[in-house]
């Protein structure tokens, strides 16, 4: 049972009394905002269970026109399902819009959807179409074109389709496509999905950013395909600059919702991987706002009188050995005890401090937060530079050089320098590879020992599909475990975050014990930008709203 689209709280049991956990601070407001929204619930009644206002939106802030210069990556685009990084996502949003927007406070919205409505058991989804949209070619959009995106997403034969990883509850495994009898168009503007699977992570992930709709003309080009945005592309060139300037002729369906997407001209200015050329360049007065202040740089843009905007996170660093790698005709990384030493040889709390300044938190090698409403707290990760050395010499790997690959840039090239030196001092070979970003983000999942970077999500059962489920496209570990694919498979069916902890220890245990992952913090994340900028407050999974940005009135 449902009223004007929305689910009330007593049809999801947990809801009320986890509004009650926030009041005496065992859940945090944002991931029961998270919660409440993903099954269904406004971000106006979830504020209201905890007896708050939702925010206001910043329409009424904003000044007609303008310019707006954003350091950012421009990187090389391709089909949306495939994007492996938010700084694509962040260009094309312009146009290419999504389903739902997880936003600052952690609330999820819809966009292209109005509402839907979510079965207790997470196996049934009605999603409803926001009315009166329209693509730039003048064709309505429909329920139909949310089922062809889906579709899309659960092609999981299409190469770096990361999509398919967050949608198998709908896809056949036999055919590798959307399962018959999955999704029911009931209207132009209502369609039901029918999981095989209990699976409480659908809606969370129709916000993340390879989750951009296409039409159904959509031909692999992001920078020509048809739109629902208020922006269009004007010039795009990879490492350099891309702009993008109002879709002439077009009525953006989000003016009434939102307000009007005021600005005249939005250029994203790529300066590399060097944090003092950043500076440089707000410092000059080149960029008005930045993607992300790093290191011993936030505190030097503090020096130029620009807004600081932190937001805590469970996005992280990942030190990882690739399993499957091959170095020389052996897989150095398929032992375990291997694994397990480079762990123990590390101090995450060292790490923490030379590698990020200290500005974060302390993590324990399994990838999950105590921001993610699942974590289960198995204790801190063991550090052991004596055991280390002794695993290496049983598996017989006391001689073997390790390469530490890391990109050139200042808190991920700082934070493997400082576990490459805790290595050596346990006795253990290893040799430092600084690659500049050019390079590094060709091969980023193949490298045998590096460390990439991993931005957060609402729940820890999304991050884990994506990062260690068997086979899927962005598992650089290699790893591969059946106990664990089944265990997390459980865990995303099961909507009570305090049930699924139970499943959760286990799983972040098999992690740790396999030595996975060196995880040593979570990162609270910065951006600074000029005090005439609206709308440009860090987000925790680094998006910016195209749309909400403008120069203040």
């Amino acid at each position: 049972m449902t009223t004007s689209g929305i689910r009330y709280p007593s049809f999801h049991p947990g809801l009320e009394g986890a509004a009650s956990e926030v009041a005496d601070g065992t859940l945090s407001r944002r991931e029961f905002l998270s919660r409440a929204t993903a099954l269904g619930l406004s971000s106006t009644a979830a504020y209201g269970l905890l007896g708050a206002a939702a925010p206001k939106a910043h329409a009424q802030d904003r000044a007609e026109g303008g310019t707006l210069r954003i350091q950012m990556d421009v990187r090389a685009l391709k089909d949306p399902r495939t994007y492996d990084w938010p700084q694509m996502a962040n260009v094309t949003r312009g146009w290419l819009e999504y389903l739902a927007e997880y936003q600052r406070d952690g609330t999820i919205t819809p966009m292209l959807l109005e509402s839907w409505e979510v079965s207790d058991d997470a196996t049934e989804y009605t999603l409803n179409v926001r009315p009166g949209i329209t693509w730039w070619n003048g064709d309505a959009f429909t329920a139909e074109h949310v089922a062809h995106n889906i579709e899309r997403w659960c092609e999981r034969d299409v190469e770096g389709n990361a999509m398919a990883a967050r949608f198998g509850s709908l896809i056949d495994d036999d055919t590798g496509k959307i399962r018959d009898g999955a999704i029911e168009i009931v209207d132009d503007t209502t369609l039901k999905l029918t999981l095989g699977d209990a699976d409480i992570t659908i809606i969370p992930s129709f916000t993340d950013y390879p989750a951009a709709v296409v039409h159904p003309d959509f031909d692999g080009d992001p920078l020509t395909a048809i739109g629902t945005g208020p922006y269009m592309s004007d010039s795009y060139e990879v490492g350099v600059e891309a702009v993008l300037v109002p879709k002439p002729d077009f009525t953006w369906w989000g003016a009434e919702v939102f307000g009007p997407a005021p600005l005249d001209e939005i250029r994203f200015i790529d300066l590399g991987t060097d944090a003092s050329a950043v500076f440089a360049a707000a410092d000059s007065g080149e960029v008005d706002m930045v993607y992300e202040s790093v290191g011993d740089f936030v505190d030097l843009m503090d020096t130029l009188g620009w807004v600081q905007s932190e937001t805590p996170t469970n996005g992280t660093v990942v030190i990882r050995p690739n399993q499957k790698a091959e170095v020389n005709g052996q897989t150095p990384y398929a032992d375990a005890r291997v694994r397990r030493a480079l762990s123990l040889a590390s101090d995450n709390a060292t790490l923490l401090q030379l590698g990020y300044g200290g500005r974060g938190t302390l993590a324990a090698n399994h990838h999950v937060s105590p921001l993610h409403p699942e974590y289960a707290d198995i204790g801190p990760s063991q550090y052991d530079p004596e055991q280390a050395m002794a695993l290496m010499e049983e598996a017989g790997m006391a001689d073997y050089e390790h390469e530490l690959i890391s990109i050139d840039d200042d808190w991920r090239r700082n934070t493997c320098d400082a576990m490459a030196a805790q290595l050596r001092d346990a006795g253990i070979n290893v040799k430092r590879t600084v690659l500049p970003g050019a390079t590094f983000w060709n091969d980023w999942v193949q490298y045998p020992f590096s460390a990439t970077d991993w931005g957060g999500r609402p729940l820890g059962v999304q991050t884990l599909s994506l990062a260690y489920r068997s086979g899927v496209p962005w598992n650089e570990s290699g790893f591969s475990n059946d106990e664990f694919d089944a265990l997390l498979d459980r865990a995303k069916g099961i909507p009570d975050p305090d049930e699924r902890r139970v499943l959760m220890e286990q799983i972040e245990t098999i992690l740790r014990e396999e030595g996975v992952i060196t995880q040593p913090y979570w990162r609270s994340i910065y951006r600074h930008y000029r005090e005439d900028v609206v709308g440009a407050e860090m987000h925790p999974v680094f998006e910016i709203h195209l749309y909400k940005l403008g120069r203040a009135a």
